[in-house]
């Protein structure tokens, strides 16, 4: 009996470390990259988004990059009002790209800000108003599974192909990110935004 419960627990020790290995890579698309016509940054991939851009720059998948820009919300419309500058995170990003040596940097205008399906609204039009035939859109590591599925859908009937790259530079480590705080609650989220997305769009192809 002693031999059995000794056994089961080496067995649940070493099954533990693949299963949330397995989890972890559940948030995860790094697709293989090709010369394109833009590189499109998500505003949650901050500058982790603005390196992985900057240096595709480099290897010479595109000289230009389009950032999103995101609308004003309430607490930005009050420092407003209250005479203080309103900055959002995109501006942050056409910053950091600037100083990485990007100079080809444009703008995409987005409804909803801040969040992977405001910014599938804004792609599908802007691609076609500018006759776009690939793309490479790049995303926080935790995000770019779902990134995938919602650039799926929204680009479906578009002649634009958009491959999905994440940033290299991300804190989310899909291979050890039980092992700290900020590890943990990327995954929690990440799996319920990924669930709820599977869950309200299950055919999504």
């Amino acid at each position: 009996m002693v031999a059995l419960t000794a056994f089961a627990i080496v067995a649940v020790r070493s099954l533990r470390e693949p299963v949330l290995r397995a989890a972890g890579w559940a948030l995860v698309v790094n697709e293989p990259v090709a010369s394109a016509d833009i590189i499109i940054i998500s505003l949650d991939s901050g500058g982790v988004g603005a390196l992985e851009a900057a240096d595709l720059v480099q290897s010479g998948i595109s000289k230009r990059v389009a950032v999103f820009m995101d609308p004003p919300s309430l607490e930005d419309h009050e420092f407003i009002r209250r005479g203080l500058p309103y900055e959002n995170a995109g501006a942050d990003q056409i910053r950091q790209l600037r100083s990485l040596g990007v100079t080809d940097v444009v703008r995409i205008s987005t409804i909803e800000g801040g969040s992977t399906e405001g910014e599938g609204q804004a792609l599908p039009p802007w691609c076609d108003e500018h006759q776009l035939q690939s793309v490479v859109f790049v995303a926080d590591k935790d995000h770019s599974r779902r990134a995938r599925r919602v650039l799926d859908r929204v680009m479906k009937g578009h002649s634009t192909r958009v491959t999905v790259r994440s940033a290299r530079y991300s804190n989310f480590d899909p291979d050890r990110w039980w092992e700290t705080r900020r590890g943990v609650g990327a995954e929690i989220v990440g799996l319920q935004k990924l669930l709820l997305d599977v869950v309200l769009h299950p055919m999504s192809f």
